[in-house]
């Protein structure tokens, strides 16, 4: 006679809505590096990912702090705007390419994948940084977007000058 429940345990990770587990066994079943993109309250983060068998390995990471700190974006502006998200993405992928990664898989997680969102102007960034990463073009955003110039000319102006100073730092 059976005595307990026939229940299988939701892993923490699952049960609390922070993994798709299913989505990221694809995403490893490529053997390629994940480029993660996540965009929280204040700033992007990207990251080139592998994995492990003790756990993920972070090679590269930039964040929307990094934009300030070290290329001259600035502090008044914000670190998580189209034209942040596409500088942080364009930072991310000449480290990369520094680093000797030249392929990736993007990885955006549990974000929604709106087309020429926050996101996939990060993504933009890392293609044009020159990682190959496979994408359609139709969810990138527009360059007048890239460039800031749908916010303000100081905008456009500072994307131009941060770019400009990653360049020369790679």
């Amino acid at each position: 006679m059976m005595r307990t429940t026939r229940r299988r345990s939701v892993l923490r990770r699952r049960r609390l809505g922070l993994t798709d587990y299913r989505r990221r066994l694809k995403l490893l079943r490529g053997l390629k590096p994940r480029a993660v993109v996540r965009v929280s309250n204040t700033r992007t983060t990207c990251q080139l990912v592998t994995w492990a068998k003790d756990g993920d390995v972070v090679s590269v990471t930039v964040t929307g702090s990094d934009l300030l700190k070290k290329y001259g974006w600035p502090e008044n502006f914000s670190q998580k705007s189209v034209s942040a998200s596409y500088l942080v993405g364009f930072a991310m992928g000449k480290a990369a390419m520094a680093s000797g990664e030249s392929e990736a898989v993007l990885d955006i997680g549990l974000a929604a994948s709106t087309p020429g969102g926050r996101v996939f102007s990060a993504l933009k960034g890392m293609v044009d940084a020159g990682l190959d990463i496979p994408h359609g073009d139709n969810v990138l955003p527009d360059d007048e977007r890239l460039a800031g110039a749908h916010i303000s000319d100081a905008v456009a102006a500072a994307v131009e000058s941060t770019k400009n100073a990653i360049e020369e730092a790679y």
